[in-house]
């Protein structure tokens, strides 16, 4: 039997665009989702892991242990090959604790504008990049944890494009596809993501039938 045999999915997150795809992709399977909008008491986490597979096992540990249910948490970000990897699990707050999606793309484009002063181009693509997700399922009952990553190649291009999607998916060129991640529906974006496939992997392991 799965863990997830309740029909119901508890993410750790707050963060509504993150809410909405696990809401579509757990939705085929017939369960439903709640996340920490669901539940104001739950503890303050700290997301000081040194990478996404540390953070996402944190928040989905604390979450568990404080309700009593296997919960599901999610970690992710960009990394871009100019900046050595960087804004990574800084991603939502690269540009401050309370940096809005504007702020944070907005500071990545200057970044790579600075790295391009005295080149001669007029490049719109500025540097090679990946979107990366880990995910993390804790069962407090049982101690164990499930988790899975998955990685999107693209670039970031120097003309946002799209009202889809959120974070840094304006900025983020996929050239398999000639648009951005936001410019794809949600189901498009299900089937190439980071997101998508952390998650076909994690339902995978769980045996889950669709």
């Amino acid at each position: 039997m799965s863990v997830l045999s309740g029909k119901i999915v508890i993410v750790a997150t707050k963060n509504k665009g993150k809410v909405k795809e696990f809401a579509h992709a757990f939705a085929t399977l017939g369960f439903e989702v709640r996340s920490m909008f669901d539940y104001p008491d739950l503890p303050e986490i700290v997301e000081d892991g040194t990478t996404f597979s540390q953070n996402a096992f944190k928040k989905a540990k604390i979450v568990a242990d404080a309700l009593g249910v296997p919960v599901l948490a999610d970690d992710s970000g960009l990394c871009v090959d100019r900046l050595d990897g960087e804004p990574g699990v800084y991603s939502a707050r690269y540009a401050g604790e309370q940096a809005t999606d504007a702020d944070n793309n907005a500071k990545l484009l200057n970044a790579l504008e600075q790295l391009q002063l005295g080149e001669d181009t007029e490049q719109p693509l500025l540097s090679p990049a990946r979107f990366v997700c880990s995910l993390a399922l804790y069962d407090p009952s049982s101690h164990q944890t499930w988790t899975a990553e998955g990685t999107v190649e693209g670039w970031i291009t120097t003309t946002p494009s799209g009202n889809s999607g959120f974070g840094y998916d304006p900025l983020f060129y996929l050239p398999t596809e000639q648009k951005t991640m936001a410019d794809l529906t949600i189901e498009q974006k299900q089937s190439i993501s980071h997101r998508g496939a952390a998650l076909r992997k994690l339902i995978a392991q769980l045996q889950l039938e669709v």
